[in-house]
C-alpha cells in the first residue's frame, strides 16, 4: 500500500521539477559578440607590454651575443699557433673550458625561451584578466547570457558587438 501512494508522489516531484527546469531555459538567450584580439590592440597596457616584452627579449639577446663571442675567441685562442706555449694539461683545460662553454650556450637558448614564456605571460595576463573582467560587466550590464569571440568563429548567430561598449568601459577611444 505504501508503495503505490510512492510512486505517484515521486511522478509529481519529477514532473513540477522538469516543468521548472523548462521555465528556466524558456527565458530567452540575448548573445552578443565581441573582437577580443581588436580589443586587445586597442588598450596602451598591450603596447607598454610589447615594448618591454621586447627589451627583455633584446636583453637576452645581448647576452647570448657575449656568449657566442667569447666561444669563438676561447675557439680561435685553442686551435691557433699560441696553443705550442702550453702544456697538455693547459689544452685540455681549455678543451674542457670551451666544451663547458658550448653547453651553456645551448642550454641558455632553452632557458631564455622558457624566460620570454614567463615574462609574456607576466605581462599580457593581467591585461587579458582585465579585458575579460570589463566584458564580463559589460554583459552583466546588458543582460547578455554568452558572449562570443567573434575571432574564433566563421558562424555565428546574430548578435550584437559589445565592442564600443566595453571599450567605452575601459575609458579606450
Amino acid at each position: 500500500m505504501k508503495k503505490t501512494a510512492v510512486i505517484p508522489c515521486l511522478a509529481l516531484c519529477i514532473l513540477a521539477s522538469g516543468k521548472n527546469l523548462l521555465a528556466q531555459h524558456a527565458a530567452p538567450l540575448k548573445v552578443a559578440c565581441i573582437s577580443f584580439n581588436e580589443l586587445l590592440a586597442s588598450m596602451p597596457e598591450v603596447k607598454k607590454a610589447d615594448t618591454a616584452l621586447e627589451q627583455y627579449r633584446a636583453a637576452l639577446q645581448q647576452e647570448y651575443d657575449s656568449y657566442q663571442a667569447d666561444y669563438k675567441s676561447q675557439l680561435v685562442t685553442l686551435y691557433s699557433r699560441d696553443t705550442l706555449k702550453y702544456n697538455a694539461a693547459q689544452l685540455d683545460l681549455k678543451r674542457r673550458n670551451l666544451s663547458d662553454l658550448f653547453a651553456k650556450i645551448q642550454g641558455y637558448n632553452q632557458q631564455a625561451g622558457r624566460l620570454i614564456d614567463q615574462k609574456r605571460a607576466a605581462l599580457f595576463v593581467p591585461i587579458q584578466q582585465k579585458a575579460q573582467s570589463a566584458i564580463r560587466a559589460v554583459s552583466k550590464d546588458n543582460g547578455f547570457t554568452y558572449v562570443i569571440d567573434k575571432d574564433n568563429l566563421q558562424v555565428y548567430p546574430p548578435s550584437d558587438d559589445i565592442l564600443p561598449l566595453v571599450k567605452k568601459r575601459l575609458g579606450l577611444p
